[in-house]
């Protein structure tokens, strides 16, 4: 069996890609076909896969800051994946969040498709992205006939797959309603094994928020419950979020940026809990620090009211507002959480049990192809 893997794009580590390597530890030998690689920015030892990037690799355009010039490109994506030529693969196992689900292969050919998320600028943010481009009148006169072809395309794209695979319950919803499928429910991996408890120590006194931040994150929400609580508060991490609302700080919150992974999951063994205010497609990080003994407060929303357990691996609350959150940490500085509890809870997300199912299914989706 020929085994071919097909990803976005790499261009900085994260959840996505974290999918794709416990894949390529169960087919090591498979190629990796994306729409552009670029090995300055991922770690070293993607330079020792076999990566195949798309005609897109080529543009000058696209050989500098491409994540942030992106939209520039989109219109272009489908004719990108639509042109490797995957056929002499038996087996193709997409992870995909936008294009990667609509690339082509044989017909007796067996293709999984690992959906981390509906195409979200072509469906449920599509208005928020079109809002993008106010400071481009021209441009942005053309964009919503070029979302509309986009939009027809990836739900013909989704048709594709023989099989789809949804991260979330959440994202399962998301599939029938946008693309009128159904889709199998397997978590993405965590390295529960690396996130481990303190070791006894009793936390440190603060909370933490951490990540890239960007709006949808909510780090707005966190700042101004945590200036009217006088709690301290850990910022671990940066984006434009970041240096918009600093000045807004007050003394209790402290701003750290970018951890190294070692240092990021003492910190995670320390913290008092982990503040989680956006509303995220599943959310690796809640899991993270569970994993490492201690508590979250969600917003109870999205993929975080599956690996939250309220009340016993932490607290979700229900409103997206800084009020709910006071609340939220008032109700958690009176409650008591077993360590033990939580880590348990956080091994259902383990990478071990990720790649028992993948194999599993993809057992079954071979044993069931004509």
């Amino acid at each position: 069996m020929k085994v071919a893997l097909v990803h976005e794009y790499l261009i900085k580590q994260g959840g996505s890609e974290n999918v794709l390597e416990a894949l390529l530890e169960i087919f090591p030998e498979a190629p990796i076909f994306t729409s552009f690689f670029s090995a300055q920015t991922m770690p070293e030892r993607w330079s020792q896969r076999k990566i195949y990037s798309s005609f897109l690799q080529k543009f000058p355009l696209g050989r500098q800051n491409y994540q942030k010039r992106l939209q520039y490109f989109l219109p272009l994506m489908p004719a990108a994946y639509e042109s490797f030529d995957l056929r002499e693969y038996d087996l193709v196992i997409s992870s995909s969040h936008a294009f990667a689900k609509g690339v082509l292969t044989r017909p007796d050919a067996v293709h999984i498709s690992y959906i981390h998320t509906p195409t979200r600028y072509l469906w449920d943010l599509t208005w928020e992205y079109q809002r993008s481009f106010k400071q481009l009148p021209l441009l942005k006169s053309l964009v919503p006939l070029a979302l509309s072809q986009l939009r027809t395309w990836d739900f013909q794209a989704a048709q594709r797959p023989d099989s789809l695979i949804a991260n979330s319950k959440y994202i399962q919803r998301r599939i029938q309603k946008f693309y009128r499928r159904d889709a199998a429910l397997i978590y993405p991996p965590v390295d529960t094994d690396f996130f481990r408890p303190s070791g006894g120590e009793t936390p440190a006194d603060f909370y933490l928020i951490a990540g890239r931040f960007v709006p949808y994150k909510r780090l707005d929400l966190a700042i101004q419950a945590f200036n009217q609580l006088g709690l301290p508060l850990w910022v671990v991490g940066e984006g434009p979020e970041v240096e918009r609302l600093k000045p807004s700080a007050k003394a209790n919150i402290l701003f750290k940026p970018h951890q190294a992974r070692r240092d990021l999951a003492d910190i995670f063994a320390q913290c008092r809990a982990l503040i989680f205010p956006g509303e995220e497609d599943f959310g690796i990080l809640p899991v993270e620090v569970q994993a490492s003994g201690r508590p979250v407060l969600a917003f109870a929303r999205g993929g975080a009211t599956e690996t939250v357990c309220d009340g016993l691996t932490g607290i979700l609350f229900p409103e997206q507002t800084t009020q709910s959150l006071v609340e939220a940490v008032k109700q958690f500085e009176t409650l008591v959480f077993s360590p033990e509890n939580i880590v348990a809870h956080a091994e259902q997300f383990s990478r071990q049990r990720f790649q028992t199912e993948i194999r599993k299914f993809v057992e079954e989706s071979r044993a069931q192809a004509p």
